[in-house]
């Protein structure tokens, strides 16, 4: 049985990539869909191109993953594409959000970042030749960013992940593309906050455009996926200038 495994799939991006994937891979049998909101999960299943198979957990409890590790054992699927979509962002200095609220911090490394990893962990073993990864990173792993500082460290984490992991896997010939959109019109902003930022809130853009992006990008192998010119200006300048110079404007 060919099919693909989606994290975060009850909303968002994650929601987006199940939708499009009809449209990309036509011969997939199944998609997994992860995510805790069942009740989103059977809506998208009855619009999916593909079969679902609804998988409900949160992937910040080990119940979840005790669960698709059995039905991978039972099951042992070929795996053609693994999207890990599953995270959250929360917005504002590290000392206010911890007086609002003090694990949602180390919440939010435990599914950025943990998840992610767990989740590639337990697919990889399924996955062959011409398989693909596809992991959910953001521009802001380009630099440190100071009102978003852990959020930030969480999708650099996902960067330098995805990069070493795909060449580890070059030779077995299974693409790991990181997916660094900026902002996106998502139910992200709900948890987020609000986006106050001028130069955000003009540079956001849709999810469908950033998944088809990078679903393009994963099929054409590459490590990379940044949707739009004014993200692609912004990982140029934080190549090249030192990062010390732009956290002086950032704050």
């Amino acid at each position: 049985m060919r099919i693909a495994v989606v994290t975060g799939a009850s909303s968002g991006m994650g929601r987006e990539f199940v939708l499009q994937l009809g449209y990309f891979y036509k011969n997939l049998d199944e998609i997994w869909a992860i995510a805790r909101r069942r009740e989103r999960l059977e809506e998208l299943a009855g619009i999916s191109r593909i079969p679902l198979r609804i998988i409900d957990g949160d992937l910040q409890k080990k119940k979840v993953y005790r669960r698709i590790h059995e039905i991978l054992t039972e099951e042992k699927p070929d795996i053609r594409m693994l999207i890990n979509s599953a995270g959250f962002g929360k917005s504002g200095a590290v000392t206010e959000i911890a007086r609002e609220n003090f694990r949602i911090q180390t919440d939010m490394v435990d599914l950025n970042c943990r998840a992610l990893t767990r989740m590639t962990l337990l697919c990889l073993p399924y996955m062959s030749r011409g398989s693909r990864i596809v992991n959910l990173a953001s521009a802001a792993a380009f630099c440190p960013q100071p009102s978003f500082a852990v959020y930030a460290a969480t999708k650099s984490y996902v960067l330098s992940f995805s990069r070493a992991l795909g060449a580890e896997l070059s030779g077995r010939g299974i693409p790991v593309t990181a997916v660094c959109p900026g902002p996106v019109d998502t139910e992200f902003f709900n948890v987020s906050g609000n986006q106050k930022n001028p130069w955000k809130k003009l540079t956001m853009v849709k999810a469908p455009v950033v998944v088809h992006q990078a679903l393009k990008d994963s099929r054409a192998g590459r490590s990379l996926s940044i949707c739009g010119l004014p993200m692609k200006a912004v990982r140029f300048v934080t190549g090249i200038v030192p990062h010390g110079l732009i956290l002086r404007f950032e704050k």
